[in-house]
């Protein structure tokens, strides 16, 4: 059966043109244990960047540096997607811009909630091992279907999440997302919340079929920085979320 994700669907011809690579080259194909350390180092180079940005970055200038990096780091990461960008220094890129982008923001909301970020990064990691395991059990698998719909909500709620920011940034209403830390929340950015964070939860059964293929079809070590970027970007969205959602039940 052929899989509504693009990346997932162009595995097969990506195969074959690495497997020949693989060949002249003398390369060996990656596995499973080639993504997790890269991944941890994506983990780790957003964690310190974050640290210094929460640190070094003047009140007066967060802001800016959040909606420059959130900018840049969007467009970055549809290029690395689109084009399937295997380059460790872009990748890392990726992670620096949203380092940027956590460390200053988050900065603002643990100072109105303080312990909120490490409530949020618990609970991050917390959904992430819970999909895992659920994967690992095969209890959600990345059917065609699934993946339609995963990746429908997904690019739903982010197009959502961009019209409510450009009419905050406009007319300065808040109807889905609520972005100041002390106006009151309604009903409708709960149920955005939550559908965000389920539709962020969903997203790594996509990610470990990627990389589970990736293995199967056994491209270059190299890929292993696509799938650990992956996994950064579902984890980095579903900070967001959870954030967003323990900053509205502590109002």
């Amino acid at each position: 059966m052929e899989s509504a994700n693009p990346v997932l669907t162009r595995l097969p011809d990506t195969a074959r043109d690495e497997h020949q690579l693989l060949g002249a080259v003398g390369a060996r194909a990656m596995s499973v244990d080639d993504v997790v350390p890269r991944t941890g180092a994506l983990l780790v180079l957003t964690g310190i960047v974050g640290a210094t940005a929460w640190m070094a970055v003047p009140a007066g200038w967060a802001g800016v540096a959040a909606l420059g990096s959130a900018l840049a780091g969007l467009v970055l990461a549809l290029v690395i997607s689109v084009r399937r960008i295997t380059n460790p220094v872009l990748i890392g890129g990726y992670a620096v811009l949203q380092g940027i982008l956590l460390g200053v923001a988050s900065r603002g909301f643990e100072a109105v909630y303080p312990g909120i970020v490490v409530q949020a990064v618990v609970g991050t990691f917390a959904v992430f091992l819970g999909m895992s395991l659920l994967y690992g059990l095969r209890v959600l698998r990345a059917t065609p279907r699934f993946t339609r719909l995963v990746v429908g909500a997904l690019l739903g709620v982010v197009v959502l999440g961009l019209v409510n920011l450009a009419i905050y940034l406009i007319a300065g209403r808040q109807i889905l997302v609520v972005y100041s830390t002390g106006s009151r929340v309604g009903w409708l950015p709960y149920v955005f919340a939550l559908v965000c964070i389920t539709v962020g939860a969903l997203t790594f059964i996509l990610d470990l079929d990627l990389i589970e293929r990736s293995v199967q079809a056994g491209l270059p070590t190299r890929y292993a920085w696509y799938c650990a970027f992956g996994l950064l970007v579902g984890l980095v969205f579903l900070y967001w979320q959870l954030l967003r959602l323990i900053s509205y039940v502590r109002r």
